[in-house]
C-alpha cells in the first residue's frame, strides 16, 4: 500500500486508462498512436467511457477498435459518416466520432462526408491526413502535394495528369451544418496540446447539439513517403503543413 501512494505522487505521466494493452502495429513514426492517445485521454476526462460509440473504416485506423476501449462500429470503405449518422440519430445522447485518413474520407467517402456536414449531424470525424494511400502501398490520395512521389505518382503529382489537391475541410466551411473545422498536428508537444484541446472541443460542440465537427490532423506517413520517422517529421514541417495550414477553420452555431 505504501509502495503504491509513493509510485502515484511520484507518477509524472501514464498510459491512458482506455487504451488498451494490445500493441500497436503502426509504423515508426506514424502519428496514428498519438491521436490514438489523445482521443482516448478527452473521453476518459470526459466520463464518456459508457457513452461513446465511434466509427472506424477502411485504412490504417481500421484497427483503431484493438486500442481505444469504447463501444466501436466498422464502416465499408468510404462510408462512416453514413454509419455514424444512423448511430447518432438511433442514441443521441452518446458521443458517436469517426476516425478516419485522407484516402478513405476525401476520395470513397466524399459524399458521405459532404452531406454528414450539410445535415449538420451531430457527429465528429477525426480525420488524419498525411497525403497518401498509407495501407495499400502508397498511392496517391486526394490531399497529395504536386509534385509529390507516390506509387502511383513516381514522377510526383502532375496537374494535367492527376488533378490538384484540396483541401476538404475548407470546402465544408460553406456549410451551415459544419459548425467547428479545424486543422492541427502532433509533430511538437505544443502541437500536441492544441490538438487535443480541438478533439475535446469539437466533442462538446457535438454534445451540444451544435452540428457537424471534423479534427483535421496532418500526419506523417513515414512508410508511405518513403522516410526515416525524423525525416518525415521535417518534410511534414517543411512540405505539408504549409500547404494545409494549421489553426481552426470554422466556428460558429447552427442558424436558427
Amino acid at each position: 500500500m505504501a509502495e503504491d501512494i509513493i509510485k502515484a505522487e511520484n507518477m509524472v505521466y501514464d498510459k491512458p486508462r482506455l487504451i488498451t494493452d494490445t500493441t500497436m502495429h503502426y509504423c515508426p513514426g506514424c502519428s496514428h498512436g498519438t491521436v490514438h492517445k489523445l482521443v482516448a485521454e478527452v473521453i476518459d476526462e470526459m466520463c464518456l467511457e459508457s457513452n461513446t460509440v465511434a466509427v472506424s473504416p477502411v485504412g490504417c485506423s481500421v484497427f483503431a477498435y484493438k486500442y481505444i476501449d469504447v463501444d466501436w462500429v466498422e464502416a465499408a470503405h468510404g462510408r462512416a459518416c453514413a454509419v455514424a449518422t444512423a448511430v447518432k440519430r438511433l442514441y443521441p445522447q452518446n458521443l458517436v466520432f469517426t476516425y478516419q485518413g485522407d484516402g478513405d474520407l476525401a476520395a470513397i467517402g466524399t459524399a458521405e462526408t459532404i452531406h454528414a456536414a450539410a445535415r449538420g449531424e451531430n457527429i465528429v470525424t477525426i480525420f488524419i491526413n498525411n497525403a497518401i494511400y498509407g495501407m495499400t502501398g502508397g498511392q496517391m490520395s486526394p490531399t497529395t502535394l504536386l509534385g509529390m512521389k507516390s506509387a502511383t505518382t513516381p514522377c510526383g503529382r502532375d496537374s494535367a495528369l492527376n488533378g490538384f489537391p484540396y483541401k476538404i475541410a475548407d470546402m465544408l466551411a460553406h456549410l451551415d451544418g459544419a459548425t467547428y473545422l479545424t486543422r492541427q498536428s502532433v509533430h511538437t508537444p505544443a502541437a500536441v496540446r492544441k490538438c487535443k484541446k480541438a478533439i475535446r472541443k469539437a466533442f462538446e460542440n457535438s454534445l451540444a447539439g451544435n452540428g457537424y465537427s471534423m479534427v483535421e490532423v496532418v500526419a506523417a506517413c513515414s512508410s508511405g513517403w518513403k522516410l526515416s520517422p525524423v525525416e518525415a517529421n521535417r518534410w511534414m514541417e517543411e512540405n505539408l503543413i504549409p500547404a494545409y495550414p494549421l489553426g481552426d477553420i470554422k466556428s460558429s452555431t447552427l442558424p436558427k
